[in-house]
């Protein structure tokens, strides 16, 4: 039986962790999903289940090395972001894996942002809009605040796929990609940690930055194989991109956000792109990449839902459907306001106060669902498109939806649209990162 090196990333989503194992000419030749419910934190908030992503990471791990045909050569992680774990001086974690989707109060971020120039100031050096919970800085400020006795047992406060790795390496550390998307930490201005960070004593709990490159040699049940020090999925689906192709592109990575990454534009971000749910990223060199953000995938799964129910169909025959022209999409709802108070640009879906009862069909009442989502998503992909672009990519679920591409190819006429041909882009970005990029 031949023996071949492999590598392996543990793909850390929302939704879905995945072990994905590549050879040594970064080809995916294994993979392994698990869906891990959610547990809820003190407050009775749901959140990810830590305890059950570290059992994940060390089944995979034994998985991997009780393959005789199989030699682990190097291992890393790459994991959504917004997210932090807090250990104790023994590496424990302190406190459940907060959601970052958890209210953040009001008068706490006012008090902050008056007390450093304002929303518009602090969200323009940051590169981010004022997300509360969104911004993981801002949830490390509120446990100083709201409690001080657990603030003084922190020894770091790691993004998740700092800690992921952590597990293996033993090494503290924070990277440019996990600390540049949307923390409120950075300054893009000054291209170092925003004022801000040190002067209400977080920065004593942020572990030292390290090249996204770096990686330590492990020892883990008599084996021992390289171990990365993780990635920011966003910024780690980028990298395969950057690799293999010479022409100025975006990436439309899809998924429960949808997020456009433009490497090509360093342009400052304005008053109204901040207000309009744009930020910049950093990626795996330091370099800032502009991005704008829908949170179209998880309001796409809400209304589906509701079609599925009214027509007594699965979500999955809903979602099949194919290309049909003679549905003419309405362009307009009588008496609609959802614009008015308006809190993210997913918010003016018109199709929210749609009456399903209208439409004939689950096929019919679809096309309107996407021709509407792919309308704001190609608002929010304007925002961070420059005019040298003539290519986008597409990855995630959307890049496997037939209507979405054929609303989106009709909104971009003079733009060469492409589907991935990349499987996995932030794991195989994580790969390349421990394996190939120099930096």
């Amino acid at each position: 039986m031949p023996v071949i090196a492999v590598i392996a990333i543990f793909d850390i989503g929302k939704t879905n962790k995945k072990l994905l194992i590549f050879n040594d000419q970064f080809e995916l030749i294994e993979q392994v999903s698990k869906r891990i419910e959610e547990i809820q934190d003190e407050d009775g908030f749901s959140c990810d289940d830590l305890m059950e992503i570290e059992q994940f990471v060390f089944s995979g791990l034994d998985f991997i090395l009780q393959r005789p045909d199989w030699i682990l050569k190097a291992v890393n992680f790459s994991a959504y972001g917004a997210s932090l774990v807090y250990i104790d001086d023994k590496g424990k974690p302190l406190t459940p894996l907060y959601n970052y989707l958890k209210p953040y109060p009001d008068a706490l971020l006012k008090a902050l942002l008056d007390k450093y120039g304002g929303a518009e100031r602090w969200s323009r050096e940051t590169a981010s809009p004022v997300l509360g919970s969104l911004n993981s800085g801002l949830q490390l400020y509120r446990i100083k605040n709201e409690q001080p006795e657990l603030f003084s047992r922190i020894k770091y406060a790691l993004h998740l796929p700092q800690y992921l790795a952590y597990l293996l390496t033993k090494l503290a550390c924070s990277d440019f990609t996990s600390v540049g998307c949307h923390t409120g930490l950075w300054n893009f201005d000054k291209m170092k940690y925003h004022a801000w960070v040190e002067l209400e004593g977080l920065s004593e709990k942020l572990a030292p930055l390290f090249p996204s490159n770096h990686k330590e040699r492990v020892e883990y049940k008599n084996h021992s194989f390289w171990c990365g020090i993780g990635v920011h999925d966003s910024s780690g689906a980028l990298l395969p991109y950057l690799q293999n192709t010479q022409t100025p592109f975006v990436l439309l990575s899809t998924g429960t956000w949808c997020i456009t990454l433009n490497p090509f534009n360093n342009q400052t971000l304005t008053k109204d792109q901040l207000l309009s749910d744009c930020l910049c990223y950093l990626m795996f060199n330091g370099n800032p990449v502009m991005a704008s953000r829908l949170f179209a995938g998880q309001e796409h799964e809400a209304q589906v839902t509701r079609i599925a129910e009214q027509f007594k169909q699965s979500k999955i025959s809903v979602e099949e459907s194919t290309v049909n022209l003679s549905f003419i999409p309405k362009t307009d709802l009588a008496g609609f306001e959802a614009e008015k108070g308006k809190q993210t640009p997913i918010d003016s879906l018109r199709f929210r106060s749609r009456n399903i009862e209208s439409f004939k069909s689950a096929s019919e009442a679809y096309h309107q669902l996407i021709f509407e989502l792919v309308e704001i998503q190609v608002q929010s992909m304007r925002w961070v498109l420059t005019n040298e672009i003539r290519l986008i990519f597409i990855d995630g679920g959307f890049a496997k939806n037939k209507l979405f591409l054929h609303f989106l190819k009709e909104s971009f006429p003079g733009i060469e649209i492409q589907t991935s041909e990349i499987s996995q882009a932030s794991a195989l970005g994580a790969a390349l990162l421990i394996e190939k990029i120099s930096l």
